[in-house]
């Protein structure tokens, strides 16, 4: 039985290790259009791009591991064709067949239209080793850089570019940074941290256009004023890969559209991680998220092996600005009130609650808030708000 891989990110290195480890024999080919073996993304906008960490410390695997469990890979070229009849993929200009296929093809940052200078030298997106190799350089003290974008990824770049003594302005066109995402709780914290050092950030303030001739000299905001920029960094958010997907007839729904196991409509082809959504309580969703990609590609692995189990997400995240580590268990959509937890100095959490039912914890340097806000989500508890807010000994709350 010979398993393909379309991707070759956290999803796709995830089920293949998984296959093997769970004693798959057969042949298992990566296939990913990047040159570079599979590396954790999340370090680029942050350790990477600060200059802490070396590239070959954000390889998911040693070299020599792919080689040693029988794992080909096939790097630097992109799928052109998937026959989903035929059982085949193209690569190279060479037909490969497989019995099962996996598409881990992740997801692509969305850019400004190239109508209002998106297309200019000095703008850039987050996402692949090659686009933060390629702005480096730029990260010189005293230069000034517009960020687009008020979400984890820009903010995260903000912060290196403070750290590295850049002048930094952060653009949201939402009243508030993190709006899509988090509470007006935990907005207000991570503005007023990005503020302490020295980051000008404006909200409710529509971008216009990017100025420059070939390279970007400036951003004109929708209310006149004009900004000068040495370069802009662009974080507006990602679109799933779905293209090989479509083209080959597959249902998409938010992404490539998955059963419980991971399959999608076509029962030798299976999909996980950014690019596949799966059903959710009675819904559909699809999570951006490096746990969600390892989870839901060990569990395709299980089920192309036979399992025939669902997989069930416990949805958590991470960022790290600054000093700042905010951890988030679970998934806030829906809620309708918000109970803060003061720790120790800086710590604090903000716990989600619909109605009396816990939904999620943002924790800001608590890593024990996290802990037990995840475990408690996990079991499905939700103690009292008022409890929350009072408790002398959270994992206390664990036993009760």
């Amino acid at each position: 039985m010979r398993v393909v891989i379309v991707g070759a990110g956290q999803a796709g290195a995830a089920l293949a290790a998984k296959l093997r480890t769970l004693g798959h024999a057969g042949d298992i080919v990566i296939l990913g259009d990047e040159p570079a073996p599979p590396y954790q993304r999340p370090p680029l906008s942050k350790a990477y791009l600060l200059g802490d960490m070396e590239e070959d410390r954000l390889w998911l695997r040693a070299p020599e591991f792919w080689a040693e469990h029988g794992v080909e890979l096939r790097l630097g070229q992109a799928v052109t064709d998937l026959d989903p009849v035929a059982k085949t993929v193209t690569v190279g200009g060479e037909v490969l067949e497989y019995d099962h296929l996996a598409l881990t093809t992740g997801s692509t940052p969305r850019r400004l239209p190239a109508a209002i200078g998106g297309s200019l030298d000095g703008v850039y997106t987050v996402r692949t080793l090659a686009d933060v190799d390629a702005m480096r350089a730029e990260f010189r003290p005293g230069r000034r850089v517009i960020i687009v974008g008020g979400g984890y990824i820009g903010l995260e770049a903000a912060a290196v570019a403070a750290k590295l003594g850049l002048d930094v302005t952060v653009l949201e066109m939402a009243p508030r940074i993190l709006q899509r995402v988090a509470s007006p709780e935990t907005s207000d914290y991570v503005r007023a941290l990005h503020q302490s050092h020295g980051v000008k950030v404006l909200e409710s303030t529509g971008l216009d256009r990017l100025v420059g001739d070939d390279r970007v000299e400036g951003v004109a905001l929708k209310d006149g004023r004009m900004l000068p920029a040495d370069f802009v960094i662009v974080g507006v958010g990602i679109t799933p890969n779905t293209h090989l997907a479509e083209a080959a007839g597959l249902a998409l729904d938010n992404g490539i559209a998955t059963d419980e196991l991971g399959r999608t409509s076509d029962p030798a082809i299976w999909s996980a991680g950014d690019c596949a959504s799966f059903p959710w309580k009675g819904g559909r969703i699809r999570l951006e998220s490096v746990g969600n990609a390892i989870d839901q590609a060990e569990a395709v692995a299980a089920n192309i092996m036979g399992a025939g189990e669902p997989y069930r997400a416990k949805p958590w995240f991470w960022s790290d600005q600054y000093d700042l580590k905010l951890q988030i268990a679970g998934l806030n959509s829906g809620y309708d009130r918000i109970v803060t937890r003061k720790g120790e100095g800086d710590a604090a959490s903000f716990w989600y609650y619909r109605g009396a039912d816990l939904l999620a914890v943002d924790a800001m340097n608590d890593s024990r808030a996290y802990m037990v806000g995840k475990r408690l989500i996990e079991m499905g508890k939700s103690p009292a708000p008022d409890v929350i807010e009072t408790a002398a000994d959270l994992k206390a709350l664990l036993k009760g």
